[in-house]
Parts: C-alpha cells; structure tokens; sequence
C-alpha cells in the first residue's frame, strides 16, 4: 500500500498529545493543507464515520482539489459512511470528480477489528484514543506510525468497497 516516498517530513504538522473536539478537528484541515502544499503521494483516512471530522468545510474542499492530481492516492476507512451526503456534500462532490484516486473501504461486522480514528502517512500521523472527548497524539514518531499502520493493515485485510461514487438505483 503506501510507501516510504512522501515530500513532506511532517516538520510543518503539529506533534504531541491534543484534546478536543476544536483541536482535533483543526489538526485534520492542517494535514490536508499540508498534503496540498507538500504533494503528499498517498495517505490513510480512517475513523468509524467520520461525522466529526471537518470534511464539509469549503477551505478542506479547496484543498483537497489542490492536492488531487495524478499518481496520489486516498485510503478511507471507516464502518459506515452514510454522514457524508449528510454532511459532508463538499467532500461528497470532490469524491466524484477524483474517485479514481480514492479507495473506500468498510469494515464492520462480528469479530473484525474495530476501525481506528486516524490519519496516516509515512512520515507523520494523527491517531484519536479517545474519541468520545477527542483525545489523542500526532506527530512524527516512527514506532507510532508502524502501529497505527499495522492497525489499519488488520482493518485494510478484513474490508470490503464502500462508499460507491455515485449510487443506482432501478
């Protein structure tokens, strides 16, 4: 899946220990800013719905079609997205401009892992511990990457396609 070959060293992200619904949320326009302005190739998204994750937002909208081109990739995961038409309709349009580039992927059900909030990279990542009181870590560590990878590999192995670009219906 993704690899070590990434502009960006995380230096221009946040690193440390953040709480909060505001802070989490500001974290995640500051990584996908950076994605724009660094070129990040490849990255993961995960969260069980993403429901409070800021993708509905005009600047997060800009920014995605900025870092979208050719050769980049988008890992979501998540157990459900029915929120975005609800509330994320920006990402929703983005996704179908650039779903070639974006492969969404569900993973519930009994006995599979349970689907972690986070964003990943190779060189920086952001992981929720506590999502009830958004509570949680991001920064450059090594060994935090490789779990938080391993992680979302388990989940990755045990989904299935999800969040078609557009739906049919009869």
């Amino acid at each position: 899946m993704p690899n070590d070959e990434t502009p960006s060293n995380g230096a221009t992200l946040a690193a440390g220990p953040f709480s909060g619904p505001e802070a989490f949320a500001q974290l995640i326009r500051e990584a996908i800013d950076a994605a724009a302005h660094e070129g990040w190739r490849e990255w993961v998204w995960s969260d069980p719905d993403f429901s409070d994750w800021p993708l509905g937002e005009r600047t997060v909208a800009d920014a995605m079609q900025r870092w979208s081109s050719a050769g980049r990739r988008l890992t979501l995961l998540a157990e459900r997205f029915d929120v975005f038409e609800r509330h994320h309709a920006r990402f929703v349009h983005w996704r179908r401009m650039w779903g070639h580039i974006v492969d969404a992927r569900v993973c519930r059900g009994a006995g599979l892992p349970t689907v972690p909030s986070a964003i990943w990279t190779p060189t920086w990542a952001l992981r929720r511990l506590d999502i009830e009181r958004c509570r949680g870590h991001s920064g450059t560590d090594a060994m935090s990457r490789r779990a938080l990878r391993e992680s979302l590999d388990e989940c990755l192995r045990s989904s299935r396609e999800g969040f078609p670009i557009s739906t049919l219906g009869l």
